[in-house]
């Protein structure tokens, strides 16, 4: 062979390879994956492309400011796995929305309050009557808000309360237009430099309302593309066992604490503090009986129980099982060990 053929040749098996390989990527399955600015480990392999390289899909990351948001974008189609939180969850099961829980992101506590804007004349729950709080409508600041007022023994109907999604809120703040606001980071941090808190969602969970956030799929695409969803639990399930594993290392000098600032806009010097406001649960934590196998349908009624008492939904199902899965946890929990 001449030198001319060999550069021909050489150049012709290049061009297969990149022909190859874009066909590659044009027949690689897509996904929308709607995340939220929420403090947790999965941020960091969402930083790395680790979701892609484990599933082999096109990923369409959309970040979104409230859970309802993101339900109504699953309900069109428009996304086929979502991050919401339990209040907004229930709402959507309720309403027999096609879709399946199948990782439960944490339990809420510190990392989700009430805090009361300095010079608003609030100093304890009574004071809230007559003044504006504002919160994201349908979601988990929404629940615990009406469970504390409950709680309090106060009427919601005596207090403003205003639906204001996260960037509204610190917004609305800056101007002084609200007294209070009920939210999560990064618009949290935001509203603590010129407030107090009032509550958290822990000190609510002890009243008889906890709160979670969890992943949800549509139905359609668990079906068609079951291996993507168990991928996606593997990936997220290793950064909890990471992050469990030593939390002291995701300090805030730490590429992780620079990941998870990036993606949520949160401070990173505030990020480790923010990562403790949840309760993070392992994949054989999520496949048992507290979580996934059995108690995550429990809270789910619960919370829809709830929910129709102050009118968010017209009614509660009889069985909320066909809403929640545990088999991409266990099978995720097999694929690690």
């Amino acid at each position: 062979m001449t030198l001319r053929h060999k550069i021909f040749a050489a150049a012709a098996a290049i061009g297969l390879t990149i022909a190859a390989g874009a066909q590659a990527r044009a027949e690689a399955p897509k996904v929308t994956i709607a995340f939220q600015t929420v403090v947790e480990p999965s941020k960091v392999p969402q930083a790395d492309g680790a979701y892609e390289k484990a599933s082999g899909a096109q990923i369409d990351w959309r970040k979104f400011d409230s859970g309802a948001d993101v339900i109504a974008a699953i309900a069109s189609g428009a996304v086929d796995i979502g991050y919401v939180g339990s209040s907004p969850l229930a709402a959507a099961a309720s309403r027999q929305l096609p879709i399946e829980t199948f990782f439960i992101v944490g339990l809420i506590g510190e990392s989700e309050a009430l805090v009361v804007r300095n010079g608003a004349g609030i100093t304890s729950p009574k004071d809230l009557v007559g003044k504006k709080v504002a919160v994201p409508f349908v979601s988990t600041t929404h629940y615990s808000l009406l469970a504390a007022l409950k709680h309090w023994g106060i009427d919601p109907k005596s207090v403003n309360i205003l639906n204001l999604r996260p960037p509204e809120i610190a917004a609305a703040w800056a101007r002084g237009d609200i007294d209070a606001a009920y939210v999560w980071d990064p618009a949290l941090g935001k509203i603590k430099e010129n407030g107090k808190v009032l509550v958290t969602s822990a000190e609510v969970a002890k009243w008889g309302a906890p709160t979670f956030d969890a992943w949800i799929v549509r139905k359609e695409f668990a079906d068609k593309h079951p291996e993507i969803v168990e991928a996606f639990t593997r990936v997220t399930g290793k950064a909890y066992a990471d992050y469990l594993h030593n939390p002291s290392v995701w300090n805030a000098s730490s590429s992780e604490a620079e990941k998870i600032s990036r993606l949520t806009g949160a401070k990173r010097d505030e990020v480790p503090a923010l990562l403790k406001g949840y309760e993070f649960p392992t994949l054989k934590q999520q496949a048992s009986a507290a979580l996934l196998g059995g108690g995550t349908v429990k809270a789910i009624a619960a919370t829809s129980e709830f929910l129709k008492t102050q009118g968010k939904i017209p009614a509660v199902l009889s069985d909320y099982k066909p809403y929640v899965t545990a088999k991409f946890v266990k099978a995720a929990e097999a694929a690690s060990n």
